[in-house]
């Protein structure tokens, strides 16, 4: 009997950590603001670089180059 309610005992145990493990509640909007911000400055540097003249140079000479190879 007293195995039991042990078993029950940590059963219940185990299911309130999983419970605490995902529950995002103590998470403020701030916290949310900031993660948001910053995805979306990384967004627009990313972007940045991408459409710049250095990148796109870089991938006509890549592609040119292998074109221009002859195989044999």
């Amino acid at each position: 009997m007293g195995d039991t309610r042990l078993g029950r005992g940590l059963a219940r145990i185990n299911a309130e950590i999983g419970r605490l493990a995902v529950d995002d509640s103590g998470m403020s909007t701030a916290e949310y603001a900031i993660g948001t911000i910053a995805a979306a400055a990384f967004g627009a540097l990313l972007y940045t670089v991408v459409t710049g003249d250095n990148v796109l140079s870089a991938l006509t000479g890549i592609i040119s180059k292998a074109l221009d190879t002859s195989v044999g």
